[in-house]
């Protein structure tokens, strides 16, 4: 299931508000660790959050792989449309 835009805004300021990046510069293709010096604990608690948001289950291991909201973005459909 495709996110719609304001799932995404949603997820944008979830994890702005988490790491204390502006939504400005928080773009698709920003890099958490290397732009935006997101740690692992920053990074743990925002799977945490859009688990608890969206009743879904990331494993672990996925989430090095979620490295950018682009990435979220699409490890979110899939996990949305698995579970319809």
């Amino acid at each position: 299931m495709a996110l719609s835009e304001e799932q995404k805004l949603e997820i944008k300021q979830l994890v702005s508000e988490i790491t204390e990046v502006s939504e400005e510069e928080l773009t698709a293709e920003a890099r958490f660790v290397e732009d935006l010096d997101v740690d692992s604990m920053m990074a743990l608690e925002i799977v945490a959050a859009i688990e608890k948001k969206y009743k879904v289950s990331i494993p672990e291991e996925e989430i090095p792989l979620m490295g950018t909201l682009s990435a979220i973005y699409k490890a979110l459909e899939e996990k949305t449309a698995e579970g319809a």
